[in-house]
């Protein structure tokens, strides 16, 4: 606290009097408070914390963006660092330059990933748990109802299956085990791009009631946005059912305790995470993430964890 210099004028005394009367007065009513403010920055000062997801991946989106309302809501930074391959995101991941990967598929999907990084990465968390790999066709198709029923007839298809990304566990699935397996190999193309052409062409194709096979997987809200149906996998060439997870570098839980033992009581289940996909994606939109999980977490203010008490 700083005083008036005594030879300073009487007037100038009250002022500087008063102005200290005021601070006093802020002060005071800001830790009379039983809530902590977050700040208008969106940010914090207990530390910063990079959420590391790839956008056209939509449970990642989705979830990173929760995560980071509820972190900055706990008083830290949060920086989303978007990547558009698996392969460098458990990399990075692994050397610390990502501290949190949202929405991780490590039990089937990522395996791969999981055999080399692993040992440099911690599980925070499974917050879904029914996760799983698919092939998908039109529902007007119905003489396709199987992965086994597009042998033969790669010419419907114009020989080809839309995937995603070439570096997507889903891809490597696909291509290694599914079109093996079905006998599918060398009678079909495996045509990659990105997730966002997959989603132009099955749009294009459904509108005109054409023929098309994707790979597509659940959760993801195109499986309600499109007339599309799972087709049946009797082989399990795709793989069981799996959880979605939260990773982090190892040594986060150390580092962050209060944030680690938050995301480890998050669990979602089909209603709730198809709602706040959907908010994001589909009702909010590209650019309005944040908030689009406003709007979720107003709709649903009890499916979360209570935020530790500073």
């Amino acid at each position: 606290m700083t005083t008036t210099p005594p030879t300073a004028p009487r007037r100038w005394q009250k002022i500087g009097a008063l102005l200290s009367a005021l601070l006093l007065g802020l002060t005071l009513a800001a830790c009379s408070s039983g809530t902590k403010a977050t700040p208008a920055s969106g940010g914090g000062s207990k530390g910063t914390i990079t959420l590391g997801f790839i956008p056209s991946w939509t449970d990642g989106l989705s979830t990173a963006y929760l995560l980071k309302n509820r972190l900055e809501a706990m008083g830290y930074t949060v920086k989303l660092d978007t990547l558009s391959e698996a392969a460098p995101l458990y990399a990075g991941l692994a050397k610390g330059n990502v501290d949190i990967y949202p929405s991780a598929w490590p039990e089937v999907t990522h395996k791969a990933y999981m055999q080399k990084y692993g040992s440099s990465i911690e599980d925070l968390d499974t917050y879904y748990s029914h996760a799983k790999l698919t092939m998908a066709v039109p529902k007007y198709l119905t003489n396709i109802n199987s992965i086994a029923d597009l042998k033969g007839k790669s010419s419907m298809f114009g020989g080809k299956i839309i995937g995603i990304e070439p570096g997507a566990g889903l891809t490597k699935i696909t291509k290694e085990q599914v079109m093996p397996q079905y006998g599918l190999t060398g009678n079909y193309k495996l045509v990659t791009s990105s997730t966002t052409a997959m989603l132009t062409q099955l749009k294009k194709a459904t509108n005109a009631k054409k023929p098309i096979v994707v790979t597509l997987w659940r959760p993801f809200w195109a499986n309600s946005a499109f007339p599309v149906k799972d087709l049946k996998d009797p082989k399990g060439a795709l793989g069981k059912s799996e959880g979605l997870h939260f990773l982090a570098h190892k040594g986060f839980s150390a580092k962050y305790p209060d944030v680690a033992k938050f995301i480890s009581g998050i669990k979602l289940n089909d209603k709730q995470y198809g709602s706040l996909e959907d908010m994001v994606v589909n009702k909010y939109g590209k650019g309005k993430e944040p908030q689009a999980v406003s709007a979720w977490l107003k709709q649903n203010p009890d499916v979360l964890p209570a935020l530790p008490k500073s």
